[in-house]
């Protein structure tokens, strides 16, 4: 299983434009620009995000995006699925039918792992990233991604 470019981009494309929250619409141009994604990558992507209610588009002279709704609001796994972004660790798609139409030995341990990265992922805010990117340049140290007691918990029992 792997986590594509597209939600990654998607992910640091969104947590550019949280840090920029009040400084009026962000241009994807820019966006392009400090986080080294191609303009038309970006494009595609904020298009899907904007389908799913999680950026808003300004047309015109001085357009660009805000955010749909507060950082804090928006998880890292609403943006990875509103980019189509497919983290699935099965070979059936879930759909349990990869051993000649039936579900095979090892198929309930991959679901589980599938259900623990959405439950990782949603346990993350767009707001902790942009905190947790602020506390690393302000140290200018090393910081690791604060975790969620519930999110660290529920990724260590089983399912």
């Amino acid at each position: 299983m792997r986590l594509t470019t597209k939600g990654r981009f998607a992910v640091t494309a969104m947590a550019d434009l949280a840090e920029r929250h009040g400084q009026g619409p962000v241009t994807l141009a820019s966006i392009s620009e400090r986080q080294k994604i191609s303009l038309s990558y970006l494009e595609q992507l904020f298009g899907k995000l904007r389908k799913h209610n999680i950026v808003i588009a300004v047309r015109g002279p001085g357009g660009g995006y805000y955010l749909a709704r507060p950082a804090a609001m928006i998880s890292v796994a609403d943006i990875i699925v509103a980019v189509d972004e497919n983290v699935d660790a099965t070979l059936c798609g879930g759909k349990a039918d990869c051993d000649d139409n039936k579900q095979c030995a090892t198929h309930d341990l991959w679901m589980g792992l599938n259900d623990i990265l959405h439950r990782y992922m949603a346990g993350f805010s767009l707001q902790q990233l942009v905190d947790d990117h602020a506390k690393l340049k302000q140290s200018g140290a090393a910081v690791s991604i604060s975790i969620h007691k519930a999110s660290a918990q529920g990724a260590l029992a089983p399912v």
